[in-house]
Parts: structure tokens; sequence; C-alpha cells
């Protein structure tokens, strides 16, 4: 069981392009919320900075992470691999600080099944339209219109996930979906009232996928 003066772990996961690196970003602003840094195998996009953004490292080192069992989780996703490791997140715990984790619905399953005795909350971001996932993926450094599309061609498998997270937000205004996220992690630290509406976030998976 959860020791009282642990701290949590959050997930954020969403389709390529929703905007859950931005969010978690703003939220470890929030005291006593630390990013959980992974390791992956891709080159750094412009204005990454390594060991802060990214463990940006080779396949080889990469495998041998995984060899070892360092890993909490990792999965391969377009290409190139991310993972992350067990032990400074543990560390982060067992210090009262609560993790943040900016990973796929792959990391997430592998998290939850590996029940760690520290409680877990899962959020899943969506953005308010296809046409506008589209444009905030067309628009990345890349610029590489092939690329978003097979972006979006991966979006309708990933957005099926949604069901096995705790909460879906929609990612309509940066500030909105920043304050719901918050207002739910203190109602779940707290035992409070979480305003919540799983039907309308149903209704809205259908239309994206429709």
């Amino acid at each position: 069981m959860p020791i009282e003066n642990d701290g949590i772990m959050i997930i954020l996961s969403s389709p390529s392009g929703a905007g859950k690196t931005t969010l978690v970003s703003l939220l470890s602003g929030i005291e006593n919320f630390e990013i959980s840094i992974s390791h992956t195998t891709r080159k750094p996009r412009a204005k990454e900075v390594q060991n802060k953004d990214y463990y940006f490292v080779e396949e080889t080192e990469f495998n041998r992470l995984i060899n070892n069992q360092e890993f909490l989780e990792y999965a391969k996703v377009f290409d190139n691999f991310y993972g992350t490791t067990r032990t400074p997140v543990i560390n982060h715990l067992s210090k009262g600080k609560n993790v943040l984790f900016d990973i796929d619905w792959q990391g997430a399953d592998q998290i939850k099944n590996k029940k760690l005795d520290y409680k877990l909350i899962t959020f899943f971001i969506l953005p308010p339209s296809k046409d506008v996932l589209f444009k905030r993926l067309s628009s990345r450094d890349m610029k590489d219109k092939l690329i978003a599309e097979e972006r979006m061609k991966q979006f309708g498998r990933d957005v099926l996930h949604w069901i096995n997270y705790d909460y879906v937000v929609i990612n309509d205004d940066l500030d909105n979906c920043f304050s719901k996220i918050k207002g739910l992690i203190d109602a779940e630290i707290n035992n409070g009232s979480k305003d919540y509406d799983k039907e309308f976030i149903r209704e809205h998976v259908e239309k994206l996928t429709g």
C-alpha cells in the first residue's frame, strides 16, 4: 500500500501532436512535481536539450538498459525507442515528489501492470478535432507533410486506447486543459468531487474516429 508521505505517479498520454509534452511541462511548474526524463534513441529536435528533455542514447545503450531490466517501461514508437528507468522514479516518489510521465499508451500499460506501491493517475489528451491535430503536426519543426500524414494514420489506432485511462481531457485551449487536469489531480489527492463527464468524452471520440 502507498505510504502517506510518498509521491504519486501521473501519466499523460496522447496521440502525437495533441499537446501532452507541453502540458507535462506546465504541470512541472507546480511545487513538488517532477518530470520523469525518458531515454530515447531518436535524434534531438530543435531546442531540445540532452539530460533535460530526454536522455538521447544510441540503440546499443538502450538495449543494454533493456537487458539489465532497468526500465519501468519502454516502447518502440515511429522507429525509435523510448523508455523510463526505474531508479530515478522510485527515488523521487520515496522522497514525496510527484512524478509526471510523458509516455504513450504502451508505456502506460506497462507501468500499470508493474503494480507499484504508489498511487497512479492516468490522463489521455485528445485534440478538439482531426483538422486541428493535422495543423499542429504540420507546423512542427519537421515541416514535413508526409510525416504529419503518417502520424494521422497512427492517430486512428492510438485514440482507441482512451478507454484504459482514468481521465480523458480535450486540449481545445491549453490553459483550460491544464486547469482541468490540475483540478482532477487535486480532487484525487484530496478525495474531492471530480468534474468529469465520461459520456461527453465517448461522444467526442466517436466524432474523431467517425
